[in-house]
């Protein structure tokens, strides 16, 4: 069994309108400007309470635990009504799961972003059916950057069996720090959310386009 697991916002799918939308209505609830696209693709990455922290560190800091629960109860009222406004899967995605699924590999997506946000965020862009396993950073006790989201992510892709092969392919230093920690080969996408610069990520391969996946997992021995 060769596992491949799939990073979701920002590599699988520009879910960044819709998490910039949902992070402006929590901070104007709370009487802050908004952020933006631009800003929130650098935040976007630890879960939807990190980002409601960094939007909020953002425009003048947390005055409260009070504030904080206000402002992370307003995005998550809003975004659990928007998850697909505007969210598209990136170009290439969907012939690239049918792609590699056809040739037998085993998917997964391996997200911080929450259960309750993967699986209908999955379901309503109709992408739920590519893969084999779906977990959300609270699927689990740890989360990326920690190896174990990955490990245990291909357990469950793998029914409990052993991979003879796995990968991940992310867009930022949790994707590929987690994956160097779990000795697995990486692949970072070029058009994510990352605070640092894709080509600084250490992943072992980079690609512009999912037409260049294929061709970089047969690189490193898939």
């Amino acid at each position: 069994m060769k596992v491949i697991l799939f990073d979701l916002d920002g590599t699988l799918v520009d879910t960044a309108p819709d998490l910039a939308g949902a992070l402006d209505h929590a901070l104007q609830s709370q009487g802050r400007p908004p952020v933006g696209l631009d800003a929130v693709r650098h935040m976007v990455g630890d879960g939807a309470v990190a980002l409601v922290e960094r939007g909020l560190e953002a425009t003048g800091g947390i005055t409260s635990p009070t504030q904080f629960k206000a402002a992370v109860d307003a995005f998550f009222v809003y975004y659990g009504a928007n998850l697909a406004a505007t969210s598209r899967p990136f170009p290439g995605v969907v012939a690239c799961l049918k792609g590699l699924r056809r040739d037998g590999y085993r998917l997964a997506v391996c997200t911080n972003k929450t259960e309750q946000f993967t699986r209908p965020l999955l379901d309503q862009l109709d992408l739920t059916r590519h893969f084999d396993a779906i977990v959300g950073g609270d699927s689990f006790p740890v989360k990326k950057p920690d190896p174990g989201h990955l490990t245990g992510t291909i357990a469950r892709a793998t029914a409990g069996n052993t991979a003879s092969w796995a990968a991940m392919v992310g867009d930022s230093a949790n994707d590929i720090n987690a994956a160097k920690a779990a000795g697995l080969p990486s692949v970072v996408v070029s058009f994510g959310y990352t605070r640092i610069p894709p080509h600084e990520l250490g992943a072992d391969r980079l690609i512009d386009h999912f037409d260049e996946l294929r061709a970089a997992l047969n690189a490193l021995g898939a």
